[in-house]
């Protein structure tokens, strides 16, 4: 039951984490946003989700539930276990660290190669001042957009990640009560929360979407605070 438990939280942090993935990621990889506009479209939004739930259904049946988590524990294992003979060396255990840090190494030199190919807009393999300039009012102008909605990611979203927030967006995902999340169910989840965001009805989500959508759901939390103080 215990372990159940912990597989169905690690379900609902995906769930709930899906909203916040709207708002804070934005690496192409880590995000819906895959064109790095500021906008989010339906497309995006649709590709990214299934994206989350091919990485959480682990055995590939179509559901998320504890045999994936068993699965997972089962796959890393078997990555460490560099001989297979069912045991886990010191040596067996640093070289797993070691793959590791070097695969967190490729990645960071890939975003920075990615990073330099959006700067040098003209395309001649060196960045100008003007490019360089340009870069970093982006930069400014995208802390300025993510820091809106600072206090509220700090306030709550994180929280849902492994409290009640994220078990009750696995409730509201898990619409059979089955303990498990099927992929219909997951883009369910899914696709209401980017309904919400989507104030305007468009078909995408903007920043000021986003940051609406944050401020919201830091009111809500206010008021149900107040409410348990009986104030």
């Amino acid at each position: 039951m215990k372990k159940l438990t912990l597989t169905l939280s690690a379900a609902a942090l995906a769930l709930a984490g899906a909203s916040v993935a709207y708002a804070d990621h934005h690496g192409a990889k880590r995000g819906p946003d895959a064109d790095q506009n500021g906008v989010i479209t339906s497309a995006e939004h649709q590709a990214h989700a299934a994206q989350m739930f091919e990485r959480m259904d682990a055995n590939g049946d179509g559901t998320i539930n504890a045999e994936d988590r068993s699965a997972r524990q089962t796959e890393r294992f078997a990555k460490m276990d560099a001989d297979g003979n069912g045991e886990v060396t010191l040596t067996e255990m640093q070289a797993a660290r070691e793959a590791r840090a070097q695969h967190m190494q490729e990645r960071r030199a890939k975003r920075g190669a990615e990073r330099f190919d959006r700067l040098d807009t003209d395309k001649s393999g060196g960045l100008s001042q003007a490019e360089l300039d340009a870069g970093r009012e982006m930069k400014h102008e995208r802390r300025g957009k993510r820091g809106e909605g600072a206090e509220g990611r700090r306030g709550g979203d994180h929280r849902m990640h492994g409290g009640r927030g994220g078990m009750a967006m696995l409730r509201m995902a898990d619409t059979d009560g089955d303990k498990s999340v099927s992929r219909a169910e997951f883009a369910a989840a899914i696709d209401k929360r980017f309904a919400a965001m989507d104030s305007n009805g468009d078909g995408q989500v903007s920043a000021e979407e986003r940051s609406a959508a944050r401020e919201a759901r830091q009111e809500r939390r206010m008021e149900r605070r107040a409410g348990r103080r009986g104030e």
